[in-house]
């Protein structure tokens, strides 16, 4: 059943109004005040572009393809409250045309023989492994300046992002354009975040964002009595997941010894060349000639375009075997990750560790 949003709450709109000043504030003196500008002003226009799920859905004058997509957005954004016992909220019961394909362009960053990330650290969600800018040219900028340093970059434009329920965060345009279960896997993530968030630790957070994401889709196909996604397309997505984890596995060994410069280089470009040849071996043989990663390895390649995938699936694993010794409940799932969430992030990280080698 879709509510009716008579507002978005009385602390949201106040936010509304107070953010941009209440961040400049906080972040005066932190670095560039033109940066953290932009970020107030963008969630501003985020903000402002709100409006009712509902109220699109009951317009004949809108678009019938979105009114069909949002429509079948809030049935999974149910499940995620009635089933995941995800927040029970207004965030994804909203709509925002923010007039662009994506919401933000994160700019990663590393050193040249170094798979560390450049962190920047905000007061509400801590230290990330990016910078996140509203507009892509200002991305691009950034990523010149930060090339002209001497470090390996990369832009990725995002769909979506989670504002850890300091403001109900709407369905964007940008989260629209990969169908239903796409838009649905998206919701699933960014609910995640709302549900539970370590300041500092992008790998436990995003890790365990993409188990709930990955989780709740297979049990919302099985809810709608759909087949399982297929088997061989997601065997494929983790076997490349994994030849780039191996590969970042590799260079960190490569990075920690006393090389030369100019035979560091070399040794770096020759891991990416192996990685590039395992993969061409794989999609020939065991995926038949499928093609469907070849324009993502056949760019340039450096430390910063690996970084999401050590990000995004490092600790994916450890919570797969964490939802399995709870049964598959996700209350008591829930309760053990901020179990895990608690901890000295060393104390964190061995206890992920010895999950995913309860596993193998």
């Amino acid at each position: 059943m879709i509510r009716p949003l008579p507002s978005h709450g009385l602390l949201d709109r106040v936010l509304r109004v107070l953010f941009p000043g209440v961040m400049i504030l906080l972040l005066n003196g932190c670095s560039s005040l033109s940066y953290y500008s932009q970020l107030a002003s963008g969630q501003l226009q985020l903000l402002r572009a709100r409006e009712p799920v509902a109220k699109v859905i009951a317009d004949p004058a809108r678009d019938a393809k979105l009114r069909t997509h949002l429509a079948q957005s809030q049935k999974a954004r149910a499940f995620a409250s009635e089933h995941l016992h995800l927040p029970d909220n207004q965030s994804y019961r909203l709509y925002a045309d923010i007039g662009r394909p994506f919401v933000v362009w994160n700019v990663f960053a590393t050193p040249e023989f170094s798979l560390s990330p450049q962190n920047h650290c905000f007061p509400i969600a801590g230290c990330v492994a990016y910078r996140g800018y509203y507009s892509q040219s200002a991305a691009r900028g950034e990523a010149a300046i930060q090339r002209l340093q001497g470090m390996d970059v990369s832009i990725g434009g995002v769909e979506a992002y989670s504002t850890l329920g300091w403001f109900n965060d709407p369905i964007l345009n940008s989260m629209m354009g990969w169908g239903d279960e796409r838009l649905t896997t998206l919701i699933f993530h960014e609910l995640a975040h709302q549900r539970f968030y370590v300041k500092d630790d992008t790998e436990f957070n995003e890790s365990f964002a993409t188990f709930v994401e990955q989780e709740g889709t297979r049990q919302w196909r099985a809810f709608r009595g759909l087949p399982p996604e297929n088997d061989s397309k997601l065997k494929q997505r983790d076997q490349f997941i994994q030849l780039i984890l191996d590969t970042r596995s590799r260079l960190e060994k490569l990075y920690a010894q006393p090389l030369a410069t100019a035979q560091m280089r070399e040794r770096k470009a020759a891991e990416f060349e192996r990685f590039r040849q395992d993969y061409r071996a794989m999609r020939d043989g065991q995926w038949a000639g499928d093609k469907r990663y070849d324009a993502w390895v056949n760019a340039p390649l450096n430390n910063a375009r690996l970084l999401p995938f050590g990000l995004y699936a490092q600790w994916v694993p450890a919570f797969a075997a964490l939802f399995g010794q709870v049964g598959g409940d996700w209350l008591r799932f829930y309760a053990e990750v901020e179990r895990l969430g608690e901890l000295p992030v060393t104390e964190r990280k061995a206890a992920l560790k010895a999950l995913v080698d309860s596993k193998v």
